[in-house]
């Protein structure tokens, strides 16, 4: 199988079982980000396909060659730490070329390659230049070259962009993606950021607690997700607990809403509403209603957030939308079946 395959893989720290029966299948030439909160195992799963950390049960194959014990330098991978890791004592030639020098290669083969690969980063005459005096995305740059220098199979970043500020990350996150389309490389970057990995991804693995939730392109996954946990960790949901009454009808909040259907076999769920895809219309018999409780005007978008027998749905609309609502009016809440998802409770 082309790429890399992780076979049942468990990794335990004592009694603590930080990956749990992870299957997974990365092809050839893919990008993939592994999304999840702090301590959810991707950091452990990262490092174990790096050859960092040993599974302590199941099988890692890279192009149909079991890795699983084989040792990092072996691996013919790249990989960017989120600290970067860089020779403060080197330049960034020298930081580059480093992994060239130690494989032996000659002095003219390392600067053919530290040069093609500076073009590259956009960063072509800083070869001797100290890597104190670079800025935070430049020395970024200098760390993703040096990993590439041997072309490896594998590209593995940990939460590579995360201590940069945010106009910076989102430029670099770009051109991370730009350059591994063009290199065609293989790679695989942990992060918490959602919008990491929905702008850079050709598909995104949601982890909790050990376990992967749902792996699929970013917008399935904004679109379709997989279980209440994925829909309200990617961006931004209404999650609205569902139950049918005697006569099948379907109630959120008490109220009856004809907008939404269950499955004949669910008495009980959840409906996932983004909040870009709520109309705010006048009230009615049929149609979800609360009261206007704030409203937040971003320039671009405004939020509007309504209250519902305690609890607060948001929508957001443009600023050509809705201008007439005001804090305290009552608002029937409109959505679409197509733009809605029941999951499961």
């Amino acid at each position: 199988m082309s790429g890399l395959a992780l076979q049942n893989i468990v990794k335990e720290f004592g009694n603590f079982r930080a990956v749990n029966n992870v299957d997974l299948h990365v092809p050839h030439g893919t990008f993939v980000c592994m999304l999840g909160p702090s301590g959810c195992g991707k950091t452990t799963l990262l490092r174990m396909i790096a050859g960092l950390d040993l599974p302590t049960t199941g099988k890692i194959a890279l192009d149909d060659q079991d890795i699983t014990r084989m040792p990092t330098h072996k691996r013919e991978l790249g990989m960017v730490f989120q600290s970067l890791a860089l020779f403060p004592h080197l330049s960034v030639g020298e930081n580059i070329a480093y992994p060239l020098r130690i494989r032996g290669a000659g002095k003219q083969e390392q600067k053919q390659r530290v040069d093609e690969l500076l073009d590259m980063i956009h960063l072509k005459g800083f070869a001797d230049r100290p890597v104190a005096k670079l800025s935070g995305g430049q020395r970024q740059r200098v760390a993703i070259a040096r990993a590439l220098t041997i072309a490896p199979k594998l590209f593995l970043l940990d939460e590579p962009l995360s201590a940069l500020d945010a106009k910076l990350r989102e430029a670099m996150q770009v051109e991370l993606r730009q350059l591994q389309q063009r290199l065609g490389i293989t790679t695989i970057v942990v992060t918490h950021d959602q919008r990491e990995a929905m702008t850079m991804a050709d598909t995104v693995v949601v982890m909790n607690g050990g376990e992967i939730r749902q792996v699929a392109p970013p917008i399935e996954i904004y679109r379709r997700p997989a279980d209440s946990f994925v829909a309200d960790f990617i961006g931004q949901t209404n999650l609205l607990e569902l139950e049918k009454d005697a006569a099948q009808r379907v109630l959120a909040f008490g109220q009856v809403v004809e907008a939404v259907t269950m499955p004949d076999d669910l008495a009980k769920g959840i409906l996932c509403v983004r909040p870009e895809d709520i109309e705010l219309i006048a009230p009615r018999e049929g149609v979800l209603s609360g009261q206007v409780s704030f409203i937040r005007d971003l320039g671009a978008t405004t939020e509007t957030f309504i209250d519902i027998a305690g609890r607060q749905i948001v929508a957001v609309s443009t600023q050509r939308e809705n201008t007439q609502i005001k804090v305290g009016q009552m608002v029937g809440i409109a959505f679409a079946q197509d733009n809605s998802v029941v999951l499961r409770k």
